[in-house]
């Protein structure tokens, strides 16, 4: 599902698929970094946006229904320069035409790096 996409690009791997929560780690390095040496919000941003897009499309009918973003927002919190960050989205609302996940990205020793929220609308395949 990844492969020639950003997601493979920023090097994403998912690390755990749950029954309410999905999860995924990506490395911050040149690929990830702002130009101060720092991990960039957008890089934050499109691991938030992959996580609540993919559960999205895990509580649809694939053959039916597809999950596009509407709307997302990001607190970033920390600063990190080096290693990897954790992201799990869990499920604020499962609607007919809308989802709302929140995606909490950590550090590897838990420190809260960003929250974000997403709402992604459910449309129907033509």
């Amino acid at each position: 599902m990844s492969r020639n996409t950003m997601m493979e690009h920023l090097g994403i791997e998912y690390t755990e698929v749950g029954p309410d929560f999905i999860s995924a780690r990506m490395p911050v390095d040149n690929r990830t970094h702002q130009p101060f040496g720092l991990l960039h919000g957008g890089a934050s941003v499109a691991l938030a946006e992959t996580l609540g897009s993919v559960a999205a499309y895990l509580c649809l009918d694939a053959e039916k229904q597809y999950p596009v973003g509407l709307d997302i927002n990001a607190n970033h919190i920390k600063a990190v320069r080096s290693g990897w960050v954790y992201g799990t989205t869990k499920p604020l609302h499962i609607g007919g035409k809308t989802h709302v996940w929140e995606i909490r990205i950590t550090t590897e020793e838990g420190a809260l790096v960003c929250i974000s929220r997403i709402t992604m609308a459910v449309l129907d395949r033509a």
